[in-house]
């Protein structure tokens, strides 16, 4: 069973009142063993902190495989011409300071 309901919470710095923010809240039900093991694997005391860490957590990963995929898929890319230009120099400005110090 999951209960939802739309709650409004207000977010104020210190001279600009920002815009309200929309949260939802949200009932589900969890074995006492599975919610013992979000609370171990979070580090939460806490039930709802323990879930919404976990959740969060979760859409961060998800998050990160979608943003590898695309360098994996080759949709993203670097170019790193000028970087191993850039380190070859580097590599024999670091040559040339070693002779001159030995001589």
């Amino acid at each position: 069973m999951i209960t939802i309901c739309f709650k409004k919470q207000g977010n104020i710095d210190n001279k600009i009142r920002l815009i309200y923010h929309i949260s939802m809240k949200i009932t589900v039900d969890l074995p006492d063993s599975e919610l013992k093991e979000i609370c171990f694997f979070t580090g939460e005391a806490k039930k709802g902190p323990a879930i919404r860490k976990m959740v969060t957590d979760a859409l961060m990963m998800k998050r990160r495989e979608m943003l590898s995929q695309k360098f994996i898929s080759g949709e993203w890319g670097v170019d790193l011409a000028t970087f191993e230009e850039g380190r070859s120099r580097d590599r024999q400005a670091g040559k040339k300071r070693n002779q001159m110090w030995r001589g």
